[in-house]
């Protein structure tokens, strides 16, 4: 694969293993409840990265932590996905692994429980300024910041960019996670950022207000361009105090709704690298994120 001068993206953040679980109806509490089980790639980042090289994006580089329990099924998934993996073998954690439940009635809703493992022990020292070479666009998955250390690789990677003249989007990926690292602190860290994609939730908890409306124009005062992710409701676009955009979703009959938003990231990110503006890229993140909702894991079908 070769790369466009400056139209990569690099996408730094987490790769984990996913076991879905699609139940029907309510978890019976104390015995069985009958589940279709699979086993998949995933992790926000690395979904977002697949998803991007599946829109067209010429080049995709992806900077994450794995044990050695799974490097290399990892890598094998990514290359296949169109992705450049750079991954750091952590030498004593294993590969982080989340469980999805997965209610597998209408909503399709999922409930995810996380053991972060070497996903979030991305540390400074994994960091090179040479990652960037050739970048023109650097994602942070948001998971970055509920941890010390990558936290702290996420700084660095940040600064590095901004010194670079590298755009810098950030997903803010988890409200429950969210509430925990608290909202100043996340706020201090998005005031460096170009672009905010948050979900609706989390536009709200980072807002106090409850119409997501509302709270990516009061986002947008604090990071340029604010795209909120309102899944069925599509999304909407946000600059300096205003909504300049609605965008619709695409139509689609949900089977599992893991990863919708990172396909709809991968794919924005994917038509800004390529030159489209913010609302032309944000319906291509809709039509990839209804697309992700009636396939079961959080990637998109690999070639072939």
């Amino acid at each position: 694969m070769t790369a466009d001068r400056n139209r990569a993206l690099l996408v730094v953040g987490d790769v984990v293993t996913d076991v879905v679980a699609r139940h029907r109806g309510p978890l019976a509490a104390g015995t069985d409840t009958a589940a279709a089980i699979r086993t998949v790639p995933g992790g926000a980042g690395a979904n977002v990265a697949c998803w991007a090289a599946h829109a067209g994006c010429p080049d995709v580089r992806l900077l994450g932590r794995v044990g050695a329990d799974a490097a290399a099924w990892h890598e094998r998934e990514l290359v296949a996905a169109g992705v450049r993996p750079r991954l750091v073998v952590d030498p004593r954690a294993a590969t982080g692994t989340v469980i999805c439940l997965v209610d597998a009635g209408a909503s399709a809703e999922r409930t995810f429980l996380t053991d972060s493992g070497a996903s979030l022990l991305l540390e400074p020292a994994d960091w090179s300024d040479t990652l960037l070479d050739g970048v023109g666009r650097l994602h942070l998955s948001g998971y970055l910041l509920f941890s010390e250390p990558s936290r702290a690789l996420a700084v660095t990677a940040l600064e590095a960019a901004r010194a670079r003249g590298v755009p810098v989007s950030l997903d803010p990926a988890s409200a429950g996670f969210l509430r925990g690292l608290g909202v100043d602190r996340f706020l201090a860290f998005a005031a460096g950022l170009d672009v905010l994609l948050p979900s609706r939730d989390e536009a709200c908890l980072l807002t106090g207000l409850r119409d997501p409306a509302d709270a990516a124009v009061k986002l947008s005062r604090h990071v340029p361009l604010v795209v909120a992710k309102l899944g069925a409701d599509g999304a909407l676009v946000a600059r300096a105090g205003t909504v300049v955009a609605r965008v619709p979703t695409a139509p689609a009959t949900p089977r599992d709704t893991t990863g919708a938003g990172d396909a709809f990231t991968g794919a924005f990110l994917a038509g800004l690298v390529a030159g489209a503006d913010p609302e032309a890229a944000a319906a291509a993140g809709c039509r990839a994120g209804a697309r992700a909702v009636e396939q079961v894991g959080g990637r998109p079908p690999v070639p072939g």
